[in-house]
């Protein structure tokens, strides 16, 4: 099975969960549940909920019981598309070639339908402790998505990002964006796997620092895709970021030092679990297909 078979394997149990997890399309009041359905069902490779899966794959444990942990960390990533879309914020109007929930259900519901989805993902996190898990356990992943969420993490990292536009940066603030806004979420994913799965430190430690370094890369070679992918891959226009003055890789560095620097961290993402070895596979695929992703 090649990676982007194993990726769609994955990616179809955590929509069915995600299916199991979400109320009805008509379970009062319907408008707030259409939104989130729509949002949540309307294409995305489910990267973030198949690292969850795969830590535990790497640790010799089973998938299965951690869907539901899986499909938590889609909603919060969904909730912060949402969000990222509204006018006040990046003001897009298509998302993976779909209008995006605000322009679907107007503003005040797209805002409530992610407010819905990053509230619903820790009702289902803590939903494993009665499934079986550890209550420290899942008290501990609560608390690391918490984190990753917040304001030291994703909402922090949008910020920075928000009151960088169209001023001059250096380096270390592109890094601080990126590593929060993007890489935390993915770190968080894979830790949740890990300590759900019951990691040694060093394994955890491992998958920690691949999530940051793979988070990174991602971003690097989403700030190329904006400026040289194909529209119709992409689901969006591109130039997206050039429009709205984001602080980038391709506008600091330029667009071939910024491949250069994708690569590097791709490859530190592949030495930071070698420890790992062949359990390491599904992870080993995600970094090297960066290098070649077209959406």
């Amino acid at each position: 099975m090649s990676w982007e078979q194993e990726l769609s394997a994955k990616a179809a149990m955590i929509n069915e969960s995600l299916d199991r997890c979400l109320p009805g399309a008509d379970s009062h009041p319907a408008s707030i549940h259409q939104a989130m359905r729509y949002s949540i069902f309307a294409g995305g490779k489910r990267l973030r909920g198949a690292f969850v899966l795969a830590a535990a794959a790497a640790l010799g444990r089973p998938q299965a019981p951690l869907l539901p942990a899986a499909a938590a960390l889609e909603m919060i990533h969904a909730y912060s598309l949402i969000h990222d879309d509204l006018p006040a914020m990046d003001n897009d109007d298509l998302r993976r070639g779909k209008p995006t929930c605000h322009r679907v259900y107007g503003e005040a519901m797209a805002i409530l339908a992610g407010d819905a989805l990053l509230t619903l993902a820790f009702t289902t996190l803590y939903s494993l402790h009665p499934a079986g898990f550890d209550a420290g356990a899942v008290a501990r992943v609560i608390g690391e998505v918490a984190g990753a969420a917040g304001t030291d993490g994703l909402i922090g990292g949008q910020v920075v990002d928000l009151e960088s536009e169209g001023r001059a940066i250096d380096p270390q603030q592109l890094e601080y964006i990126h590593l929060h806004k993007t890489a935390a979420l993915f770190a968080a994913a894979l830790r949740t796997g890990a300590i759900l799965a019951g990691a040694e430190q060093q394994d955890l430690q491992a998958l920690t620092e691949f999530g940051l370094n793979f988070g990174l890369a991602f971003q690097i070679t989403d700030d190329i895709l904006d400026l040289t992918g194909d529209e119709d891959l992409l689901g969006k226009p591109l130039n997206s970021d050039l429009t709205n003055q984001k602080a980038t890789y391709p506008a600091l560095y330029g667009l071939e030092q910024a491949r250069r620097l994708a690569a590097v961290q791709v490859n530190k993402a592949l030495q930071s679990i070698d420890r790992l070895g062949a359990g390491a596979a599904f992870m080993i695929g995600a970094a090297q297909h960066l290098l070649d992703r077209q959406s």
